[in-house]
């Protein structure tokens, strides 16, 4: 069975194509960058490798590209559309709707649409995945796999904000948390590569987007997203946190309006209204330069991480592992040498050998002397989602 996986982050689109059950990867690849005058398209198959510079304005464009490479008769990967079985969507937000993995309808795409207000650069990139895959795709059964799905685990103590009760029982506004796909996938692969029956770990998601979950015996207990992925940690181009009471000022003082705000907020902050660059590679590179609002950046994200740490082994009461995973948080060895920097007391030391080193596999980065393991996971969204994806239809 073929089943093809999109995955639409805020500025990438990742995909794979699996021959599922046995979850063998026919062809993978991303468009990354999308927005930017320099997007990468990257295709790779076991016999050949393509890669290429173009201007990919949006995740539409990005779609057709990867799809016109999929059916190209020269590559081979696919004879004809009719081939792929199933087309599984990462879809980020859920709301209190989807739960659980979902046959996709019109009346889910309805719902994934009106919750775009609440994860606006990704609840419509993913929404025209779904629309453009139907139409390139049409016999095929497309599948919604939701980011909060993992994080319903989450106890009413960490979830519920300190407001009137009614916003949460009559509106629902409460943390839903995300990334949760990936945050199941590589919490799943640590504990297993720690050999522990019981375990307290904290894994971190850092990508254009970044969010950490404290997790105990597999269960996640508490997350950094909260009712919309703006909140959190610093982001490519999203705050994080930020003090509610700014929203106010920059409007009643500053006169923005709230769609400005929300745009401000979203889509001009983070890395991006600090340095001017949303890409962290980018970022890198302009500090090793001496750049001193990108060296500022740096210090600033892992800053913010290490508060998430802190509090999250307290939620824990202890600290098995850390766990690095994503495009940064996999590749980017200074950002996890700044983020392990000054935790002694945590037992987090971190081998310095050990963190320059490019392998692409699990593995420990810490010193033997360190208590708390830290661990390089890579991430596969896109494997966990096939596999809920066939297991959905099946039944």
């Amino acid at each position: 069975m073929q089943v093809l996986i999109l995955n639409s982050g805020s500025s990438s689109l990742k995909f794979q194509l699996f021959s599922m059950p046995q979850e063998t990867i026919v062809c993978s690849g991303i468009v990354d960058r999308i927005g930017f005058n320099d997007a990468i398209f990257k295709f790779k198959t076991d016999k050949d490798s393509i890669e290429l510079e173009s201007k990919i304005l949006n995740h539409k464009t990005g779609l057709k590209l990867v799809a016109q490479h999929l059916l190209d008769k020269k590559i081979g990967v696919l004879k004809s559309p009719e081939d792929v079985a199933i087309v599984g969507h990462r879809v980020v937000h859920g709301g209190i709707h989807f739960s659980n993995t979902t046959e996709i309808t019109p009346i889910v795409k309805e719902k994934i649409k009106a919750l775009s207000s609440l994860a606006p650069l990704h609840n419509p990139a993913n929404l025209e995945g779904i629309t453009v895959a139907e139409d390139i795709f049409p016999n095929a059964k497309q599948v919604a796999v939701f980011d909060t799905a993992f994080l319903q685990s989450i106890p009413e103590v960490a979830y519920k904000y300190a407001i009137p009760n009614e916003f949460l029982s009559e509106h629902h506004i409460r943390l839903y948390g995300f990334h949760g796909t990936s945050h199941k996938y590589v919490s799943e692969k640590a504990i297993e590569f720690l050999g522990k029956k019981e375990s307290k770990i904290i894994t971190i998601h850092l990508g254009n987007g970044c969010s950490m979950t404290a997790i105990k015996n597999r269960k996640s207990i508490d997350h950094s997203m909260g009712f919309s992925p703006l909140d959190g940690l610093i982001m490519g181009t999203r705050s994080g946190d930020i003090d509610p009471s700014i929203i106010f000022h920059l409007k009643d003082k500053l006169k923005y309006n709230l769609k400005d705000i929300n745009a401000l907020l979203n889509k001009k902050s983070g890395m991006l209204g600090l340095t001017g660059y949303s890409d962290l590679r980018d970022i890198e590179t302009m500090a090793e330069r001496g750049n001193k609002e990108c060296i500022l950046a740096l210090e600033m994200n892992a800053y913010r991480i290490k508060k998430y740490i802190g509090s999250y082994a307290a939620a824990l009461n202890g600290l098995d592992a850390i766990v690095f995973t994503a495009g940064i948080g996999e590749n980017c060895k200074v950002m996890r040498k700044l983020v392990c920097e000054n935790l002694d007391f945590l037992g987090i030391n971190l081998d310095a050998e050990k963190n320059n080193s490019d392998l692409r596999t699990i593995r420990a980065i810490n010193t033997d002397a360190s208590k708390t393991q830290i661990l390089v996971v890579p991430t596969n969204e896109e494997l966990e989602i096939a596999k809920q994806s066939v297991e959905l239809i099946k039944n």
